[in-house]
């Protein structure tokens, strides 16, 4: 009985404290739901929205690089040589793989999308909601252009959210990235008052015209390039070599960032870029790429193609002591691809053109690199054959030259050709990718398969 009395004393001498002992808040970690309090904690989830962006370049590659007529693997073997030879299954790893790792970055962005509210300073509200929206309609984009019809993700989704499942048409998807872009542009401050590795107005801006592009808004993007063209934030590097061995240049409008010998903040496509090893290696140069590249272009060519071997890249020489261990930036979006966009919305939708403001954008690209200009006498004209090849040289190996050949209408012919004389084909199932079977599995049957995918 005495027992009994003591037991009870204590309880009612808990009951009267004001904090329950019994219900501590966890000290190891925090649930979303007690997190996103203050301005500091919001700024934090923000910053891992660009941790999740680095997985991104470690695919992407093969879906835009190794899936054209630029980039192969050494030993053409094991599912990334599904990407060259056109054969890409639904099961293939690195096809999830990059599904997940876009619609990753976008349950980020819609993380701080929703804990706005917490933010007490205007100013960083406005550009932590700029960077998530910039952040959210790039990855759309990606998906759209790989993947076609996807489902549109704009709030946070939870387990039972099984509507979210539904593929939306790419036109309703373009104009959820453009209308997400234009905000962005609007609330990101200048390259010059932010830290390089987040987004700005500017690369807001130039992924919003590459969006205008494809979806056939010539007009609005060709404004858009102009006033990227004129800004003083950025500058074409003297050297071409400097855009990637310089890193953080005024040439890059956007990069995602790594570093050397981190084993968080580390990449090892370089790697597979250059050294590869015995049985690996990414992204070697075709012989089709290597047909093309001009020995007179003596700035570009021992860029694009090592020198020490002409099958390895040359944009990624490392100087990390661990070779998987990688620090080489990845640029999303430079100056030189805004020049040739600029072009591509003056020619619009034609076979050429001879606006002298297009030939103007064209010459400041090769004229950097010591090549021939277009004449501005009146005489002059740039063919989209010419255009397309100045980007292939210009941008190689930076996973522009799948989107430039669709974009433009031209990936049917180009890669057919290429396919055949690789002893492949190329059909107009190729032109998108698969949905990840994984992915139509546990959509309980709202995603369904691209035509000719079995």
């Amino acid at each position: 009985m005495k027992k009994s009395i003591l037991i009870l004393s204590g309880i009612l001498a808990l009951s009267a404290c004001s904090t329950d002992p019994l219900d501590l808040a966890p000290k190891s970690e925090i649930g979303a739901n007690g997190f996103y309090t203050n301005d500091a904690e919001v700024e934090l989830a923000t910053i891992a929205i660009y941790d999740g962006m680095q997985a991104i370049p470690k695919i992407e590659f093969a879906l835009t690089e190794m899936r054209s007529d630029n980039g192969k693997t050494k030993t053409s073997e094991g599912e990334w040589a599904e990407f060259e030879s056109f054969t890409i299954q639904p099961t293939n790893q690195q096809v999830q793989l990059y599904w997940a790792a876009n619609y990753n970055v976008i349950f980020r962005a819609n993380t701080v999308l929703a804990n706005l509210d917490v933010v007490v300073d205007d100013a960083l509200k406005m550009q932590l909601e700029g960077e998530a929206l910039f952040a959210r309609a790039l990855c759309h984009f990606k998906l759209a252009n790989a993947y076609g019809d996807v489902p549109l993700v704009d709030a946070i989704v939870t387990p039972q959210d099984s509507s979210y499942f539904e593929r939306k048409s790419v036109a309703t998807v373009m104009s959820a990235v453009i209308a997400d872009l234009e905000s962005a542009v609007q609330l990101l401050p200048s390259k010059s008052s932010m830290v390089f590795g987040r987004a700005t107005s500017g690369a807001a801006s130039a992924i919003l015209a590459k969006a205008h592009l494809r979806s056939g808004n010539y007009s609005s993007a060709e404004n858009l390039l102009a006033g990227l063209i004129a800004d003083g934030d950025y500058a074409l590097e003297a050297a071409y070599g400097d855009v990637f061995y310089a890193e953080g240049n005024d040439e890059i409008l956007f990069a995602i960032p790594y570093v050397d010998d981190d084993l968080y903040e580390s990449q090892d496509f370089s790697f597979e870029f250059t050294v590869g090893g015995v049985r690996s290696g990414l992204n070697y140069l075709t012989d089709d790429l290597k047909s093309v590249l001009d020995p007179m272009d003596t700035a570009r060519t021992p860029v694009i193609a090592n020198p020490m071997n002409t099958n390895e890249c040359g944009k990624f020489l490392t100087a990390s002591l661990n070779a998987r261990m990688c620090g080489n930036d990845w640029i999303v979006s430079r100056l030189a691809d805004v020049y040739l966009m600029h072009v591509e919305a003056k020619m619009a939708g034609q076979g050429a053109t001879q606006n002298l403001d297009a030939i103007a954008s064209y010459n400041a690209v090769r004229a950097r690199v010591g090549m021939s200009e277009v004449p501005t006498d009146g005489t002059g004209e740039i063919s989209l054959e010419d255009l397309l090849a100045e980007r292939r040289i210009e941008l190689a190996f930076e996973n522009h030259r799948f989107d430039d050949l669709t974009r433009t209408g031209q990936a049917q012919t180009v890669l057919s050709a290429f396919a055949t004389s690789e002893g492949n084909v190329f059909t107009g199932t190729d032109l998108l990718l698969p949905i990840p079977q994984n992915e139509i599995n546990v959509s309980e049957g709202k995603l369904s398969q691209n035509p000719g995918y079995n």
